[in-house]
């Protein structure tokens, strides 16, 4: 399943890659000479017009050879000769205005981000909205909570809530969009184990009313969902599906609470009181110091890091309309550009371990992972891979649509294009730091995978 997985995650992505470049290169009259899937040598193919389509034999990527566009460097990834002189004609990609080439180049990643949405939309529309399918309240922010509402904090941890006003609430989701959708005044809210009943006063402003759901946070176990390749939770030890039972011999009782522990200490040399396989154990974990910034107050602070994702807990899917599906693929779309871009940025500033890119080895355990999980999973996961390989390809680096995207800004700046020799030369250079970013990602899956 996992390598199927793997082939059908690259074919599908790579495809629409490149049918983007090649659909706007028709579409502005350029002259497309071969549309590959794959890199290096042919495997298969046939000529269709004055295209030929093939299959190469590393499936890493794939590009579209046009009239015109002079480069060396894909020359020797097609694995082909060096192209014989031609004569210049007007259908050369280098003699369309710049305004055609710049949408030739960026066409690929405008549909793979075209396709996150689709995905993202077909999954909402089919299955529906994934919620926790639990009530239990894991912890209440005060500080998030607007003024009249401070009552829910009185609620307390492991309470499953019940009912919001007169509805009952079956999952996550009811309770967010109760409080959400409240009509502004009175409002109660019931809970079992305890019992019990708290009254609120609910904001008229609708970003209040955001902000008092996003004050109250759903029950997720302490337990390692996975760890962060060079993390210091990898380095100290701690593992996937451990049980996190204490943080320096103090009771967590949840996620949350897990997590306050670990945020009020940067820096600090920890000891994790864990439950593996029904023996108690003991890991020491030296943590990082992050800065960060609340989402909601905008405080700006320090604080621990360990590297550990939540579990994944029980989803419930919550029917939604066609409106409402579009919606929440555009949500999806925005939200996981954002996540990646940030990734990207703590990779840069060190926030983020190194460690943590990996290469096909981990594209292919975490397609074989959401393939196991069905047909929805498999696709947001598809989602998600496409809007990472359309960040990735704006990277200014030549030989990546980014690089080439750099070279048309210089030319619209000084109004004079960049020499094929210039390009062909920088293209060169791309591809050795293309090939270090490839050595080091694909190193640092073995190395996991040697337990290193």
């Amino acid at each position: 399943m996992t390598i199927l997985a793997t082939i059908i995650v690259l074919g599908v992505l790579i495809f629409v890659h490149e049918l983007g470049h090649f659909g706007a290169a028709k579409l502005v009259g350029v002259e497309v000479q071969r549309f590959s899937i794959g890199l290096g040598p042919r495997v298969w193919g046939f000529k269709g017009g004055e295209t030929e389509y093939v299959i190469s034999a590393i499936p890493l990527g794939g590009y579209v050879k046009m009239g015109g566009m002079a480069d060396e460097v894909m020359e020797k990834l097609e694995g082909g000769e060096s192209p014989e002189e031609r004569t210049p004609g007007p259908r050369d990609f280098d003699a369309k205005p710049l305004w055609a080439r710049a949408l030739v180049i960026s066409a690929g990643v405008i549909m793979n981000m075209v396709f996150a949405f689709l995905a993202y939309t077909a999954v909402a529309g089919i299955w529906g909205v994934q919620e926790l399918a639990v009530t239990r309240v894991g912890d209440v922010r005060e500080a998030y909570l607007p003024e009249g509402a401070e009552s829910l904090d009185e609620i307390p941890g492991g309470a499953r809530i019940t009912r919001i006003g007169g509805s009952a609430v079956e999952d996550w989701g009811d309770v967010t969009r109760n409080l959400v959708g409240a009509d502004p005044g009175p409002l109660s809210v019931e809970f079992v184990e305890p019992r019990g009943q708290v009254q609120l006063t609910v904001p008229g402003d609708e970003e209040k009313r955001k902000d008092l759901a996003a004050a109250v946070f759903p029950w997720m176990e302490a337990a390692v969902g996975a760890v962060e390749p060079g993390s210091p939770a990898e380095k100290g030890g701690v593992e996937a599906g451990d049980r996190i039972l204490a943080v320096n011999g103090d009771r967590v009782s949840n996620w949350h609470a897990f997590l306050r522990a670990i945020e009020a200490r940067p820096g600090a040399r920890v000891e994790l009181t864990i439950l593996r396989e029904g023996q108690r154990i003991t890991r020491v974990v030296t943590l990082d110091s992050v800065e960060s910034t609340d989402p909601v107050t905008g405080e700006e602070r320090v604080k621990g890091r360990i590297g550990i994702y939540s579990p994944t807990e029980e989803l419930t899917y919550q029917r939604v309309g066609v409106v409402e599906a579009v919606a929440v693929g555009y949500r999806q779309t925005v939200g996981v550009t954002g996540m990646i871009l940030g990734f990207l940025r703590d990779l840069v500033t060190g926030n983020v371990s190194p460690r943590s890119v990996g290469s096909i080895v981990t594209i292919g355990q975490a397609s074989g992972q959401a393939a196991a999980r069905g047909v929805d999973f498999f696709l947001s996961f598809m989602a998600l891979f496409s809007i990472n390989l359309a960040i990735l390809n704006l990277l200014p680096i030549p030989v990546l649509d980014g690089g080439h995207l750099l070279f048309l800004a210089i030319e619209g700046v000084r109004g004079e294009a960049v020499s094929v020799e210039q390009r062909v030369r920088w293209s060169q250079v791309g591809f050795v730091v293309l090939l270090g970013i490839m050595v080091w990602a694909l190193s640092n899956d073995f190395l996991r995978l040697l337990g290193l």
